[in-house]
Order: C-alpha cells, then structure tokens, then sequence
C-alpha cells in the first residue's frame, strides 16, 4: 500500500502524520512537496497535514490550495482515492473546493490546543467504520480557525446525506452545529479540524485517533 503526505510551507504535523500512518501500513508515506505536480504511481492514500500553511497569509488555506499538486489530489479524490485533511488540511481542502463550507476565526478569537470529546455521528465511511454511531471520542484539538461554517441550506444538505462525520460533544470554537469533520459527497474525503494522527499511542495520552487510520487503510489492505 502506498500513501503520500503532501507537505506545505509551514506544514508542522507532517511528520505526526507520516508516524500515524507508518505505524498501521508498516510502510513510511512518500512525503510530496507542495510544488510538484503529480503524486506518485499507485497512491494509495493522501492525507494533509495540520500546520499553517503559507503562515495563514490571506486566509487558512487559501494559498496552499492553489499548489500544483492540488490539481492531482483533486483528481485523485474523483477516481476515489481517499483523502483526509487534519486542521490546516481541512482548511486546504475547504479552499479547494473538494469540502463544503469554508473555516473561520475560533468564535472566542483565542487558538484552542486541548483534548476535545467528538461524538461519532457517521459510522458507514471508510475513515469512521470502526467507530460507533454515537460513541464518544478524545482527540486533541489545536487551532485558531477551526469555526466551521456554512449556510443553513447547505449544513442541511450535509446532515441530512450523513456528511457530518464528527460533531464536538461540547462547543469547542463556535462551529456551526458544533460540526468538527465533514465528508464530500462520494464519502471518500474527510476533512477534521481535530488531529487524529495526535491519538495513535497510550503514552502520548489516549488512542481513539488510530482506529480512524486502521478503518481507512484497513478497507484498502
């Protein structure tokens, strides 16, 4: 199995990421440079990392989204290859236009960096299968824009399709419906503020995050 981790000026969970997703294939990811244009032969699974982007210059994402190699994750994603983005990756793939809604400044305009409880609300994708419908998780959380927004017609078309994957049990930013990770139509691309790759090892304080990882990889085993 081959994953990739493409890498963003400012990018600093790369290489949580890499370790993340290392650890359930046995396998290091290719790490791809933001500049390149296409992404390895074979990829398998592509994941954008936490971090900040170009500095958050603009906006979270915005310049990130315009890289080269998000043209080939953009196709990637429409021949069904998954792809998750954690925190600044979901900011890049809401930039993008591959996610619903845009991320905004934290509702209390402090950054966030704690444990966040998350209530499983989609248990059918291939990144949430190993959860529960309606279990609770502990996933650190560490951001400033993390306010997940959209209109009311579109937040109702994603709950009523079961794109809401996560939904914070207790309002941690000021998301709209407390919504932490959203899916695109096709169900495989997530995108969560909350940082999974963080929850992988007992010793680093708990690990709901490592299923999310097992279940995504494991359906392409």
């Amino acid at each position: 199995m081959k994953t990739a981790v493409i890498v963003f000026p400012g990018s600093n969970c790369d290489r949580d990421m890499a370790v993340a997703l290392e650890t359930v294939t046995g396998r290091a990811p290719a790490m791809v440079w933001h500049r390149d244009s296409d992404l390895p032969d074979g990829t398998d699974f592509i994941a954008l990392p936490g971090g900040f982007s170009y500095g958050d210059y603009l906006r979270s994402g915005a310049m990130a989204a315009r890289s080269p190699i998000l043209r080939a994750v953009a196709d990637a994603a429409a021949r069904g290859v998954p792809v998750l983005g954690v925190c600044n990756g979901f900011q890049v793939l809401a930039e993008a236009q591959l996610l619903p809604g845009a991320l905004m400044r934290n509702a209390g305009l402090n950054f966030v960096c704690r444990t966040a409880a998350l209530t499983v609300e989609n248990s059918q994708s291939l990144f949430t299968a190993a959860y529960d419908a309606g279990e609770t998780i502990h996933v650190p959380v560490a951001h400033h824009d993390g306010n997940y927004f959209a209109d009311p017609e579109t937040l109702d078309r994603i709950e009523g399709e079961g794109r809401v994957a996560f939904r914070y049990a207790e309002p941690v930013n000021g998301s709209a419906r407390r919504i932490a990770g959203v899916l695109n139509d096709a169900g495989n691309v997530l995108g969560m503020m909350p940082h999974p790759e963080r929850a992988i090892d007992r010793a680093h304080g708990g690990t709901d995050g490592l299923r999310l990882f097992e279940a995504a990889l494991g359906v392409l085993a």
